[in-house]
């Protein structure tokens, strides 16, 4: 088995066995709200690149400065735009993230940079932050846009400390 499969495989594993205990464990929406208050801790990380599972499906994958790595399933038309940008790459039309980023520059803001805030019941949650002259604007968005959006602004992508730890997975080379 390559690299990539026991990656694949492993991170699997690991979503089916957080999937397994969050199924048992009943959340009143006192603790949900809970959890939303509490520190974020945000680590800067780095978008290591998008990978093509051998069976279908991509995500893209961060990795912060203590190796810890955050796989985040995408769907294909976000691997493509994320991907491309990565690149340097941009096609003859603009793509839905690039006409993003025109509309922002052309309206006075800019990025400020991306947080990865949450991770509950297998989903992530992200914001922007935009800034247009002195306001500051946060936008709730899907991490692999908001992913898209700061490889285009070249903005740092923050994670949550808490998000880092519930949904790393290790990799081990073989």
């Amino acid at each position: 088995m390559g690299l990539e499969d026991e990656f694949l495989k492993q991170v699997n594993e690991h979503f089916k066995q957080k999937g397994a205990e969050e199924a048992n464990d009943e959340v009143a929406p006192e603790e949900v709200e809970a959890r939303r208050g509490r520190e974020l801790n945000e680590k800067e990380v780095r978008v290591v690149g998008v990978c093509q599972a051998p069976h279908g499906g991509a995500f893209v994958l961060l990795r912060d400065s203590l190796g810890r790595n955050l796989p985040i399933w995408i769907d294909e038309g976000q691997a493509v735009s994320i991907h491309l940008a990565l690149e340097g790459n941009s096609p003859a039309r603009p793509m839905t993230h690039d006409l993003l980023k025109l509309l922002v520059e052309r309206l006075g803001g800019s990025v400020d940079h991306i947080l990865v805030d949450d991770l509950y019941n297998n989903v992530y949650y992200a914001k922007i932050e935009l800034k247009q002259g002195d306001r500051p604007h946060q936008i709730d968005c899907r991490p692999s846009d908001a992913i898209a959006v700061a490889v285009r602004f070249k903005v740092p992508i923050y994670v949550a400390d808490h998000v880092l730890e519930e949904g790393q997975v290790q990799i081990t080379e073989e």
